[in-house]
């Protein structure tokens, strides 16, 4: 009876520890620098958009419906139809200067994007933490 015991014991502790872990995850910030890319803000952002960098949207397709950066693609990043490797080396030469952004510094969408751009040898990604809503609360232009 006492092994029983022990192991349920023991199985509720590491499913607690996993579930908060999960749920510790979702809510976490993004972090301030990604290694390889340069962090900028809406300012900078802007002056990159108005030079022609691509700017990849790895929002959810709700969002991106709801307004994004002008011609900017869409990638949903959860979506690995379109995002992966192959689909966006067919999009983005490796040559350009691409900018990932997402929904804010809750949104981890946007450093995990720089991060696979960098390992996927593009050498001029730029991580826009602050995301969409900078862009917009800076009254830049909409789709």
């Amino acid at each position: 009876m006492k092994k029983f015991n022990l192991r349920h014991l023991l199985a509720s502790a590491v499913i607690g520890g996993l579930l908060f872990s999960t749920s510790a995850y979702a809510g976490a910030p993004s972090p301030q620098t990604v290694q390889g890319a340069t962090t900028v803000d809406a300012a900078h952002a802007k002056k990159l958009w108005q030079d022609g960098a691509v700017f990849l949207d790895t929002r959810k397709q709700a969002d991106w419906d709801a307004g994004h950066i002008p011609e900017a693609i869409h990638a949903d990043r959860k979506n690995h139809d379109v995002y992966n490797q192959a689909a966006i080396e067919t999009q983005i030469p490796k040559s350009s200067a691409v900018v990932s952004y997402c929904n804010g510094e809750d949104c981890l969408r946007s450093s995990e994007t720089a991060e696979d751009l960098v390992h996927w040898g593009y050498g001029k990604v730029y991580y826009f933490r602050d995301g969409f809503p900078a862009w917009k609360s800076a009254g830049n232009p909409l789709e």
